[in-house]
């Protein structure tokens, strides 16, 4: 059985065990810093020289702006929690994502030190990224290590949990997937149970096609054989935007367009979670962009968060949580990320 990083290189950055200090960078990260391109289909990029003061009501919707903490690995892992989440409440956060509860050099601490940590600077702590499975047998996974993974979430008072590993587990036919989507609606049941909804983040790999079947999207699989009440998307949209560049045609060379945002239009009420993380255009790069701070990239996010808080006038319904794999400065990153998100307003 091939281990997930031989089939996905994107998720070799992701998480090992518990700790985002010994998260490998992984080789796609490295490429990364450079990653994800025009979208064949989105909408003309906002750019950072554009002002959008002072016309229209936020494009955020209030106390939805999150963070993903591998983001700030570095900070974390050397100057510990508390430091940071200082730092994300002057940056006006009100959530964080977690990519591990360790903090390093900075030392041990507890989930209850951590939640109280949260609280005290204004943070609620809104999910968590887990590994779905590995070859070790005691690993913190939930293939391996369910009810762990569960009794952590929950004393951290998280409402989602999730993973960011693709459903590649089993390989990429259309019955691996469809395995592996039974594993996902395992993982949800026992998430509801205990007040929880269990997510999975996307790479770009998971918009290619199947092997046994080049007509079949396999991210189309994952939705149609999970169940819609128990398993849930956070679609990074750096990363599907990639998949559509990447996967716009089939190996024979017919057109296979899609857009992202239809994926969200179609079922807002799978997508709690999303990842705002930016790309500046280059179709020479594998991926069709170089990641790159919010703001800073051709990913018009006005265009798409306007369009999801609009859904049914539910600006609440979503979590849009500020990304970079490997920013050059994770401070100044989140800073940034912020200050243009908190400026998008509406267009009149």
């Amino acid at each position: 059985m091939s281990r997930i990083s031989d089939i996905d290189p994107e998720l070799t950055h992701r998480l090992t065990r518990r700790g985002m200090l010994g998260v490998a960078a992984g080789a796609t990260a490295a490429a990364l810093l450079g990653a994800a391109a025009s979208p064949a289909g989105a909408a003309p990029a906002t750019g950072t020289g554009a002002s959008t003061a002072g016309r229209g009501r936020p494009v955020l919707p209030p106390g939805r702006l999150g963070i993903q903490l591998y983001s700030l690995r570095d900070k974390v892992s050397t100057l510990g929690f508390a430091p940071v989440f200082a730092e994300l409440k002057k940056y006006g956060y009100d959530e964080v994502e977690f990519a591990g509860y360790t903090q390093g050099s900075a030392g041990p601490i507890t989930l209850a030190q951590l939640k109280r940590l949260a609280r005290n600077n204004g943070l609620t702590p809104i999910g968590s990224h887990v590994g779905y499975y590995a070859d070790d047998p005691n690993a913190y996974t939930f293939a391996q290590n369910l009810t762990k993974v569960l009794d952590d979430a929950q004393a951290l008072g998280l409402k989602h949990i999730g993973t960011a590993s693709g459903p590649f587990r089993y390989g990429s036919t259309v019955d691996a997937w469809k395995r592996a989507a039974e594993e996902f609606n395992t993982y949800g049941a026992a998430a509801r149970a205990r007040g929880m909804k269990f997510y999975q983040h996307n790479h770009s790999d998971e918009f290619g096609f199947a092997t046994d079947n080049p007509k079949v999207r396999l991210y189309d699989v994952l939705l149609a054989e999970t169940d819609p009440d128990l398993v849930f998307l956070e679609m990074d949209i750096f990363w599907a935007y990639a998949g559509q560049f990447r996967f716009s045609k089939r190996a024979d060379g017919t057109a296979a367009p899609f857009e992202p945002l239809d994926y969200v239009l179609r079922q807002p009420h799978r997508y709690p979670l999303f990842h705002v993380k930016d790309g500046v255009s280059d179709p020479s790069n594998q991926f069709g962009y170089r990641m790159t701070d919010v703001g800073d990239g051709d990913i018009d996010y006005q265009r798409f968060i306007s369009a999801v808080t609009r859904l049914r006038g539910k600006r609440s319904a979503h979590h849009w949580q500020a990304e970079h794999d490997n920013p050059v400065e994770s401070f100044a990153f989140a800073r940034k990320s912020s200050a243009h998100l908190h400026s998008l307003r509406e267009k009149c």
